[in-house]
């Protein structure tokens, strides 16, 4: 056997393998990189501190938050309004796009619609659910739904017909019926597609946050971002933001986990 065809592919070789110790120093850099270059601007004096402020004082503007202005409060609904939102577009999309990925007649009927309405930006929604829901808690979380539902029913559907036609041949063979199908073919070979869909889609919906708190809110991180603005207070701006970045990271790593959990031979290296 050749050296070349025996050569263990290098760390840069495409979707080469990497140890878990060198993924985690890549992270960092690309974490810390981007924070070093934020403080060097910050503090070059090119920059006014109203429109750049440095770390150090995002970090001083969020620990006032926490202990003057109800930061936690604010966090707790923001996450309960994002939450909701993206469960309600859970239960009702899967089961409507299995039905789109699986029967071309309901595809024929839906998905046309689906396309359609997912064009539409979900800020231009915000006058009919004040006029159809009112100004509590109910519209902020729809506002977070219809961002997330369309997206989701056919991102569900497109897992679904990922599912190999073989399989199906297979269970029809044997004698499976149309639920039998469904339920011992297409679900468990879409299961680690859907919950990746069901990862990005949260992303998503905390991507809606500060449009949902436009909608007469007086709480929680997007209304605060949006408060600052008004006041020119950037450092909370920034503080606002990463915070809801460092959530939504937490989240997606919990999505991965779950994932790593649920389908470990996925992640067994060759």
């Amino acid at each position: 056997m050749s050296t070349v065809a025996s050569a263990r592919p290098g760390l840069w070789s495409i979707r080469g393998p990497m140890s878990r110790n060198r993924y985690v120093i890549f992270a960092i850099i690309g974490l810390v990189v981007p924070l070093v270059l934020w403080w060097g601007i910050a503090v070059s004096g090119y920059v006014e501190k109203v429109f750049m402020p440095s770390p150090g004082a995002v970090l001083a503007r969020t620990w006032l938050w926490a202990n003057e202005d109800k930061l936690f409060g604010d966090a707790a609904i923001s996450i309960y309004r994002v939450t909701a939102g993206w469960l309600m577009s859970v239960v009702i999309a899967l089961p409507l796009g299995l039905l789109i990925g699986t029967f071309r007649p309901v595809q024929a009927l839906l998905e046309p619609l689906t396309d359609f309405v997912r064009y539409m930006p979900a800020v231009a929604f915000i006058p009919l659910v004040m006029l159809w829901i009112g100004i509590d808690e109910g519209s902020k979380v729809a506002i977070i739904f219809i961002g997330t539902f369309f997206q989701m029913v056919l991102m569900v559907a497109e897992d679904v017909r990922r599912v190999p036609q073989a399989q199906i041949e297979a269970a029809q063979t044997m004698g499976a019926t149309r639920a039998e199908i469904i339920k011992l073919v297409l679900l468990p070979s879409a299961k680690p597609a859907l919950i990746d869909t069901l990862r990005i889609t949260m992303g998503w919906a905390w991507t809606y946050l500060v449009v949902a708190e436009l909608v007469a809110a007086n709480s929680g991180l997007g209304y605060a971002i949006l408060k600052a603005q008004r006041f020119l207070q950037t450092d909370k701006i920034f503080a606002g933001i990463i915070l809801i970045g460092l959530i939504g990271l937490v989240i997606d790593q919990l999505f991965r986990l779950v994932h790593r959990k649920s389908f470990p031979w996925l992640y067994k290296k060759s």
